[in-house]
């Protein structure tokens, strides 16, 4: 215990006291460095708040160099300085690299806009996801069909980014889809990753389209190698086929009371039949 108490006591009480402080204050540089130091640590997370906190941070040990080297004539205080400087000049210029490297077409950037960052995904994740599909955005012309009923193979999955496209059956129209909705959701996920399966639908684009598209073994090497991909399309794919339910649901309906879900033949929905209505 004594060597302790004698070792926190030499490093309080063995340093020289101030007996006297200094009356006037530093110079306008050190107040702008510790300005710098404030704003910078209040930036935020993400590429663009990197860039603001090592830009702002940066300045600040330079300020603080400059006010060593002028003021204080330090050298120890102007060799820490500048090094961090230069460490935050090198971060800036990597980060300031990656932003670039991941830039996107109009149409890409649109789409991780709606769709992506409100999910907070990164834009390196982004990036994954937009080389998984060639970074292309397909057209489909207008009355042209991207799937036919009983021949097209379900071998990819797909995004509409613009245009409608219209969902019939043996003919009959059953719903639209928009963009920003998958437009063969139900169909992947009725499959397993091992089966093959073809469209019992017919989509059929109602005005000039565009869509991206997925190809069904890339995909699953993509989700194989990174699983928070994985778990971020079952949950735009599971909200999608929601969607499409409530719209089918609400169209198709059967006799007795039964009602079924076209696009998803292998799952079936029966409610019970009406009573019939009571005799006086």
């Amino acid at each position: 215990m004594g060597e302790n108490a004698s070792f926190w006591e030499s490093l309080i009480y063995a340093h020289p006291t101030c007996t006297t402080w200094k009356q006037a204050a530093e110079g306008s540089i050190y107040h702008l460095a510790s300005i710098f130091f404030v704003v910078g640590f209040m930036g935020g997370s993400g590429f663009f708040g990197l860039l603001y906190v090592f830009s702002l941070l940066g300045l600040g040990f330079l300020c603080s160099s400059v006010w060593a080297w002028l003021d204080v004539c330090a050298a120890d205080i102007f060799s820490w300085n500048f090094v961090l400087f230069a460490i935050c000049f090198v971060q800036f210029v990597y980060v300031t690299y990656q932003v670039r490297s991941v830039a996107f077409d109009r149409e890409f950037q649109e789409l991780y806009s709606a769709l992506f960052q409100p999910l907070g995904i990164s834009l390196t994740v982004y990036r994954k996801i937009v080389l998984c599909c060639d970074a292309e955005v397909i057209t489909l012309e207008k009355e042209h069909c991207y799937a036919m009923q009983g021949k097209t193979p379900i071998d990819k999955l797909s995004l509409l980014v613009s245009g409608r496209i219209r969902v019939t059956v043996d003919g009959e129209f059953l719903h639209y889809i928009f963009p920003l909705q998958f437009l063969d959701s139900p169909e992947w996920d009725s499959l397993r990753p091992t089966e093959e399966g073809i469209f019992q639908v017919t989509l059929t684009a109602e005005t000039d389209c565009r869509y991206v598209a997925w190809r069904r073994k890339k995909l699953y090497l993509l989700f194989a190698k990174h699983r928070f991909i994985s778990r971020l399309f079952s949950v735009l794919i599971g909200s999608d086929i929601a969607e499409k339910l409530y719209a089918l649901n609400d169209r198709v309906h059967v006799g007795q009371g039964f009602r079924y879900d076209i696009r998803l033949p292998n799952f079936y929905h029966v409610a019970l039949p009406e009573s019939p209505p009571v005799q006086p």
